[in-house]
């Protein structure tokens, strides 16, 4: 077996049944709003990493939640969440203060309804409610981390064109004490 093959064979099926124009909202969501605060748990907190790193590289104020030099959220801020099943107990908290001081909530899921998406301004649900089955070589979430960084990939690629953003350009907000 080509484990590679399978794993891109996997991701390409959730992806294909994923609204692409999830993507272009999100985007949107991200230049209209002040400050974007993106957060996650487990393996869902390194994709979000990810999203929020090329953002910054795209030009955007981002901040991720729960480090300590994370300003307040406030209203008009966007705040971001990854979480697989849209109800993990050490995110609702993050989901009720956004909600209180008027900031917008995008929530990325593989769930279009759960704690989180039912008072999401905006929810990308990657995938299909069956699109994420038991597969043996892709445990616990890998499925869904895996194409939920692919789909947040594509919204960057997307906000790359938009904003005609060149590599220089990025380059040039990349860190450089590291």
């Amino acid at each position: 077996m080509d484990h590679q093959q399978f794993i891109l064979d996997n991701l390409k099926r959730i992806l294909d049944v994923t609204d692409k124009s999830k993507a272009a909202e999100l985007v949107n969501l991200v230049k209209s709003s002040g400050t974007t605060f993106i957060g996650g748990a487990g393996r869902s907190l390194l994709v979000s990493r990810f999203f929020a790193m090329r953002l910054v590289h795209s030009g955007h104020k981002v901040y991720m939640v729960g480090e300590v030099v994370t300003p307040a959220i406030k209203e008009g801020d966007l705040l971001i969440l990854v979480s697989g099943s849209g109800g993990t107990a050490t995110l609702l908290p993050f989901v009720k203060k956004a909600k209180e001081v008027g900031a917008k909530l995008a929530v990325i899921s593989m769930k279009k309804s759960s704690a989180m998406a039912d008072v999401a301004d905006l929810v990308v649900q990657v995938g299909q409610d069956d699109s994420f089955p038991l597969t043996k070589g892709m445990p616990m979430g890998s499925q869904f981390e895996l194409s939920t960084l692919v789909f947040l990939e594509g919204a960057i690629s997307e906000l790359i064109h938009a904003e005609d953003l060149t590599e220089q350009g990025m380059r040039a907000l990349h860190a450089n004490l590291e």
